[in-house]
């Protein structure tokens, strides 16, 4: 950090440096307006616009957690050293269930368990396991009940399953985009598809579907 902040520019950066300690992942521009009473996300990317001037963090452009602290970046191991990784309460997948308005997806309180399989069992490996609720997607074989292991990536291509959050409500989808137009697109024809304006709406991709357990009963599919 080369130049001195504003008291709210730190109320931001303490806010990401706490989201990214408690979650492993930077908070979105919605998230942080909501979470220090910004009245919108605009708002909330001039303060990150500042913060990147002053060279406490690093934008990437064209993704919603695009953030990276830059003390974190210039933060490298001797070489000839080694780390222990950190020891985790939970062994396995968790099973995220409802989604609560606004909270981050792995949030503690809509972990339901956790599932055996490690997260490498997956290609490219999974982050969390997503309980699926609905019908919209049962043409290629994703059920209600099914369990849709995510990969959390920020590089999201045309045809891909998503998982997605707009304005507050989870879908799983086909992903589809040209300029500030997406497209989540259901796999059932009951289901009409769900068009998106980046310019006027918030969107968030939380991951992509790297495969399935069917019914949450353990037979994984891939």
């Amino acid at each position: 950090m080369t130049r001195p902040l504003t008291p709210r520019q730190q109320n931001v950066y303490d806010f990401i440096v706490k989201t990214m300690n408690d979650l492993g992942y930077p908070p979105t521009r919605a998230e942080i307006a909501r979470a220090l009473g910004f009245r919108s996300p605009n708002a909330a990317e001039e303060h990150l616009r500042a913060l990147n001037r002053k060279g406490a963090i690093r934008m990437i452009p064209g993704t919603s957690r695009g953030i990276r602290l830059t003390a974190q970046e210039a933060t490298t191991e001797p070489q000839g050293t080694t780390t222990e990784a950190a020891p985790t309460p939970q062994e396995g997948l968790a099973i995220i269930g409802e989604v609560a308005a606004g909270s981050p997806i792995l949030a503690a309180e809509h972990i339901d368990r956790y599932c055996p399989l490690p997260p490498d069992y997956f290609t490219p490996r999974a982050d969390y396991l997503l309980r699926v609720r609905g019908l919209s997607m049962q043409d290629i074989g994703i059920l209600e009940g099914d369990l849709l292991a995510v990969h959390r990536t920020e590089h999201i291509r045309d045809g891909q399953i998503v998982v997605a959050r707009l304005e507050d409500e989870v879908t799983v989808k086909r992903f589809k985009r040209q300029g500030h137009k997406v497209w989540l697109i259901a796999e059932n024809a009951d289901f009409p598809t769900i068009e998106v304006d980046l310019r006027h709406q918030d969107l968030e991709i939380e991951g992509i579907g790297v495969g399935v357990i069917r019914g949450g009963n353990g037979q994984a599919l891939h």
